[in-house]
C-alpha cells in the first residue's frame, strides 16, 4: 500500500484499517516540501524506544506513560533529553505482540539520559545526542511516568525528579556529569502512583518547593474488568478506582523536604491528577497551582500567602466545562495567549469531550471559550495528552500543539488487527488572530501523518536557533524529535531570567516586550505543564518581521520589577535580578 492511499482525511474519520502499514510512512509529497517540522530523532542519535511491558491483561498502568524532559544538566547552554522507561508489569508473563523489548544487553531497561552535543558547522546548528545514562549514574529502574527538573538545592545545577508507578525518585546533580539518588533522605519517595510534578517556590523564600500530583489506587492483582460496547475487554477508566490526594513538599534548605500537604490544605480534595501547571492566575504576585484531574473536577489552588492554599476552581470557572461537566483532563498549559496580561488555561481531554480553553479576565475568573476559539470540533475525535501554547512561526501569537493517543480501544484499529489499538495522529493549531485557531496539521510535515500513541510533549529550542522544537514521547514506541524549520525566518529575541544569586532560573518570573502603540507581549519562566514533561525554562519572543532592538520589562517572583533597554534580537540574553533598572 502506498503512502498516498492512507490519507489523513481517512484517519480523521477513524477508518484506520490501513494504518498498520502506515505507522511510520510519510505522506506522498513533493521533494523539498516547505514543512514546519522535520522529524530527526533517529538521525541525531535518539534511538530510544519506550517499552510498556504489556502482556495482554490490559493493565491501566501500561498505557499512561511515557514521560520526557528537556533540561541542561551539564550547563553547556543547550538542552539535554531525559526519557522515562517502563518494564514488564508482571515478570512471570511474556510480552504481548505489541511490545518490543530492547535487545541490547549493554543497555539495561532503564530511563535514559541523552547529552546534547550541539555543534555549529558552517554557521548552522548540527544536532547530535549521546546516551550518557551509564556514565551519569542514573540507574532509574522504576516504571516511569513523569519528569520534573529544577535546581532545588541552589547549587547552580539542575536536579531531576522522576514520578513512577511506585516510589518517586529525586536525583541530585553533582555538577560533574553524574547524579546521586537522594529520594529517601530528601523524604519524597512516596509509593503512590504519581504522574505530574512541579517545582515551585510557593512561599517565595528563594528555595523551590515541590508539588506532586497522584493518580489512582491501582494494584495488579485487583484489576477490574471493563468492556467496550461490542463486549471486547477494555482498559478501565480512572473512575473504576479510588483516587489519591496530591502532595506538597516544603524545601527545608538542607537538601530535604517536609510534607506539608495537610498544613497547606492540599489533602482537602482528591482528584486523580494527570497534569499540573503553576502560575499567578489572579495577578497578586504569588504562585498558584492548577491541577488537571482525570474524570473529576479540576482544582485551582489559590495561594493564601501564609503557607496555605484555598481550592477555588469551581468559583473561578475552571473546575468543569461550560456545560457543567467534569472532563478527563490530561495535559495542561497556562499562558497569555490573547495578549491581555494574564494567564489563560488550555487542557486536553478524551475522545468525544473536546479540549478546553479557559480565558482569564485578569482577576482569576475564567470563561470556557473553546467553541468560540475554533478548538472544539477539531478535537472531538481525539484523546489529547501533552500540549503547550508556543509560537512556532515567531509571529508573536501563541499557537498550540496536541499529542494524541487514545486510552480506550479504537474498534476500527482492533478489527484491523492492531495489537495496540490506541493510535492517533497529533495536531498543530495556528493562532490566526484575536485568539482564534485553525488546524494546520496537514501543512506541518510528515511527522503529523504518523499514527502513534503519543503522551508527553516537551517544548524548547533544542538547537538554539531561535525557534521552538518539539520532543514527543510515544507509549510503546519510538521517541520523536520535531525540529522547527520555519520559526527563525522571522525575528526573535530570547531571554534566560536568573534569580538574584545567579545560580538558578527564576521560575515564575514574567517578561514583556514594550512597543509603543502596541499591547505588551508577556511570557513567563516555567518548565511544568504539558503532560509528564519538562520544558525549556528560557523565554522566546517571536517578533515577526521587526528586527529592531527591544525594551524589556521583568516582574520577578517576589513582585519587584526591573527594565532593560535596547536588547538586540536574534540571540539569547541572560538577565539577572538586581542588574536591571528598578521600577
Amino acid at each position: 500500500m502506498t503512502p498516498s492511499s492512507c490519507p489523513r482525511q481517512r484517519i480523521r474519520r477513524l477508518l484506520l484499517g490501513c494504518c498498520l502499514t502506515c505507522l511510520t510512512v510519510a505522506p506522498g509529497a513533493a521533494s523539498g516540501a516547505d514543512w514546519v517540522f522535520r522529524e530527526v530523532a533517529e538521525e541525531t542519535g535518539l534511538d530510544f524506544r519506550h517499552f510498556n511491558g504489556m502482556s495482554g491483561d490490559l493493565h491501566m498502568v501500561e498505557m499512561v506513560g511515557a514521560g520526557a524532559g528537556l533540561f541542561d544538566f551539564d550547563n553547556d547552554g543547550d538542552l539535554d533529553i531525559y526519557l522515562g522507561q517502563g518494564h514488564m508489569l508482571d515478570p512471570t508473563l511474556e510480552p504481548a505482540q505489541a511490545t518490543i523489548p530492547p535487545k541490547d544487553p549493554h543497555r539495561p531497561l532503564t530511563d535514559r539520559l541523552y547529552r546534547n552535543d550541539l555543534e555549529i558547522i558552517d554557521g548552522k546548528p548540527v544536532l547530535r545526542f549521546t546516551d550518557v545514562t551509564q556514565a551519569s549514574g542514573l540507574n532509574a529502574q522504576g516504571y516511569a511516568m513523569g519528569v520534573a527538573a529544577a535546581d532545588f538545592n541552589n547549587d547552580g545545577w539542575v536536579d531531576l525528579l522522576i514520578t513512577n508507578w511506585g516510589p518517586n525518585q529525586l536525583w541530585v546533580n553533582n555538577g560533574d556529569g553524574t547524579f546521586r539518588d537522594v529520594s529517601a533522605t530528601a523524604g519524597i519517595d512516596d509509593p503512590r502512583w504519581a504522574v505530574p510534578a512541579s517545582f515551585v517556590d510557593y512561599d517565595r523564600d528563594g528555595w523551590l518547593d515541590l508539588y506532586i500530583g497522584n493518580y489512582v489506587k491501582y494494584q495488579l492483582d485487583r484489576k477490574k474488568l471493563c468492556y467496550t460496547v461490542s463486549k471486547r475487554e477494555e482498559y478501565c477508566g480512572p473512575l473504576s478506582y479510588e483516587s489519591h490526594t496530591d502532595l506538597l513538599f516544603h524545601n527545608k534548605h538542607d537538601g530535604s523536604f517536609e510534607n506539608v500537604s495537610n498544613i497547606a490544605g492540599i489533602t482537602q480534595a482528591k482528584g486523580g491528577a494527570l497534569g499540573v501547571v503553576t502560575a499567578d492566575f489572579n495577578n497578586d504576585h504569588w504562585p498558584d497551582i492548577y491541577v488537571a484531574n482525570d474524570g473529576v473536577p479540576n482544582q485551582l489552588w489559590i495561594n493564601q500567602k501564609d503557607g496555605t492554599f484555598s481550592e477555588e476552581a469551581l468559583l473561578a470557572g475552571v473546575a468543569v466545562n461550560m456545560a457543567g461537566s467534569a472532563e478527563a483532563s490530561m495535559g495542561v498549559d497556562a499562558a497569555d495567549f490573547d495578549a491581555d496580561g494574564d494567564q489563560d488555561l488550555f487542557m486536553t481531554h478524551v475522545i468525544r469531550e473536546t479540549n478546553t480553553l479557559y480565558v482569564n479576565d485578569g482577576n482569576g475568573w475564567f470563561e470556557d471559550q473553546t467553541v468560540a476559539m475554533g478548538l472544539a470540533n477539531p478535537s472531538f475525535s481525539y484523546t489529547g495528552f501533552g500540549t503547550a501554547w508556543f509560537d512556532y512561526d515567531n509571529d508573536g501569537q501563541l499557537d498550540l500543539f496536541i499529542a494524541n493517543g487514545s486510552v480506550s480501544i479504537l474498534e476500527d484499529l482492533a478489527k484491523a488487527g492492531d495489537p495496540f489499538p490506541l493510535r492517533q495522529p497529533n495536531q498543530l493549531f495556528r493562532n490566526v488572530g484575536k485568539g482564534r485557531y485553525e488546524e494546520v496539521s496537514n501543512q506541518a510535515g510528515p511527522a503529523f501523518e504518523l499514527v502513534e500513541v503519543s503522551r508527553a510533549a516537551a517544548f524548547g529550542d533544542i538547537d538554539n536557533d531561535g525557534d521552538i522544537d518539539l520532543l514527543v514521547a510515544n507509549n510503546n514506541g519510538p521517541v520523536r524529535l520535531l525540529l522547527n524549520e520555519i520559526g527563525n525566518r522571522n525575528a526573535w529575541l530570547g531571554l534566560r531570567l536568573m534569580e538574584s544569586t545567579g545560580t538558578r532560573d527564576a521560575l515564575g518570573a514574567k517578561a514583556a516586550i514594550l512597543t509603543d502603540g502596541q499591547p505588551a507581549l508577556w511570557r513567563r519562566v516555567y518548565t511544568d505543564g504539558s503532560y509528564a514533561a519538562v520544558n525549556d525554562p528560557r523565554i522566546l519572543f517571536g517578533l515577526g518581521k521587526d528586527a529592531s532592538p527591544r525594551d524589556i520589562l521583568v516582574i520577578w517572583p517576589d513582585g519587584t520589577s526591573e527594565s532593560w533597554t535596547s536588547l538586540e534580537p536574534g540571540r539569547y540574553h541572560t538577565l539577572q535580578q538586581g542588574n536591571g533598572k528598578p521600577l
